[in-house]
């Protein structure tokens, strides 16, 4: 058994990474991922699969795997805070993406099975120091485009951390589109659903208190596990329901608060109508992706508490719904007491999440300007790290370097909020994953041209 799975992973190129261990990493700058400054001289052990502590004057348990880290930067895995990662190889050919749908069906759907973890993509973002990626479908024929994920890039086939973690849909000028044209056809058909929704919740036994843990799975719903109950509830539903029986019983946890509702929204006036949904949907567990005029409107942002996964690099109005981008955006919202995170909605999300720490050591840049909002190196840090974990209610177990978290650790070349830096090991659940891509295995085969080294297919 052992034999055939390092088998097939030389087929693939990649590497069985090895056991989880204990491993202490000392004399790096060590940046915890929480928003505080980096510490000198620090120490990271990890122990099975787990953080158990960092910082200065850490000891180092006997038996560990010691790696000296001295010129180097120990960090949080970066976490891509919104992203299509695992979903597309090649953008341009069907067979290769599946990021969206023209089905019948649309809350329904449930991204998971179709993450690729051998994709390049996922390789690309790995060996730049990316652990973790929040990964959302894309809209088909509806505003809704189903049930996004928690994954890790890990060099395995186990890359779905958790499942179901949240309903993805579109408002705004993409909302529009699906809806029929316009915002108003957008946000009555969303108002429309989850009352199909809490109408088919009322039917159905309600599980306990929701938790940031909980998992929300239609498919386990008695909507849809029970055929008796399942005509039962459809005779209770009313005669003219848009949705699915599938999309209504997948859509029942959004509404009951035991799955997140993650909105894609930019302008001011469509993030206002994000925030007074909770009116009419007291237990609505909201988060807002995009918000290039977040800026705007950062009181009654912050004053609602929703979570935002900003673009960090918008900073020109690039359509009528961001008319008041700017790159001040984030450091503004921020400034506010918006709960931020920095992510890459539509900006090459299927493959350069990786981007994101650049973005975010932008914003450290802004801040130098005059009259400019940045942020602090260590919030920056945090954009890309522990904000976009807290998010989606997962700050406990990813994204900082706090006793307990997943052992998810970049040893970086330099400040890895420099462009110029670069991973130097990834730990994923404390376990040190290959760096090797197609891209750096190119290179390597061709970096040498001198007479008689090129494969035997180029001789003459």
């Amino acid at each position: 058994m052992i034999r055939s799975m390092l088998l097939g992973a030389l087929l693939l190129g990649t590497v069985v990474p090895a056991s989880a261990q204990t491993i202490a990493i000392v004399r790096g700058t060590v940046a915890i991922g929480d928003g505080s400054e980096p510490i000198g001289n620090g120490t990271v052990v990890i122990r099975d699969g787990r953080v158990v502590a960092a910082g200065p004057q850490v000891s180092v348990p006997a038996g560990a795997r010691v790696i000296d880290a001295a010129g180097k930067w120990v960090t949080p895995g970066i976490v891509a805070g919104f992203s299509r990662l695992g979903l597309s190889d090649v953008d341009a050919v069907d067979g290769a993406t599946d990021t969206s749908s023209e089905g019948p069906f649309s809350a329904a759907l449930d991204i998971a099975p179709a993450i690729n973890p051998n994709g390049q993509p996922v390789a690309v973002n790995r060996a730049n120091g990316v652990t973790r990626a929040i990964v959302a479908p894309s809209v088909g024929k509806s505003i809704f485009a189903g049930q996004g994920a928690l994954i890790d890039t890990g060099a395995d086939m186990d890359a779905v951390t958790r499942s179901r973690l949240f309903q993805f849909i579109e408002l705004g000028e993409t909302g529009s589109e699906q809806a029929g044209g316009s915002r108003p056809a957008a946000h009555v058909l969303l108002r429309n659903a989850l009352r199909e929704a809490s109408e088919l919740g009322r039917s159905l036994p309600i599980s306990s208190s929701p938790t940031d843990g909980d998992q929300a799975d239609p498919r386990q719903d008695p909507v849809v596990r029970n055929p008796n109950e399942s005509r039962l509830n459809d005779a209770r539903r009313s005669q003219d329901v848009l949705l699915t029986r599938f999309d209504a019983a997948a859509l029942v946890p959004v509404v009951q608060g035991r799955q997140i509702l993650m909105i894609h929204a930019e302008r001011a006036s469509d993030l206002l109508q994000v925030v007074a949904l909770r009116r009419e949907f007291p237990r609505l567990r909201l988060v807002i992706v995009g918000a290039d005029e977040g800026w705007t409107v950062a009181d009654r942002l912050a004053a609602s508490g929703i979570p935002v996964i900003a673009s960090a690099l918008s900073d020109l109005p690039a359509s009528f719904e961001s008319v008041a981008a700017t790159q001040s955006n984030v450091g503004r919202m921020r400034a506010a007491g918006v709960k931020v995170a920095i992510g890459t909605i539509n900006d090459d999300d299927t493959r350069m999440s990786f981007r994101a720490r650049h973005y975010a050591g932008n914003l450290v840049a802004l801040g130098k300007l005059p009259g400019a909002s940045g942020l602090t190196w260590g919030e920056a840090l945090a954009m890309v790290t522990s904000r976009p974990a807290e998010a989606v209610g997962l700050g406990e177990d990813i994204g900082s370097l706090r006793a307990g978290r997943r052992g998810d650790v970049v040893i970086w070349s330099s400040d890895p909020l420099d462009n110029a830096s670069a991973a130097e090991a990834v730990f994923i659940d404390g376990i040190e994953q290959p760096l090797t891509t197609r891209q750096t295995r190119l290179r390597q085969r061709y970096q040498d041209l001198s007479p008689g080294v090129l494969p035997q297919a180029y001789r003459q």
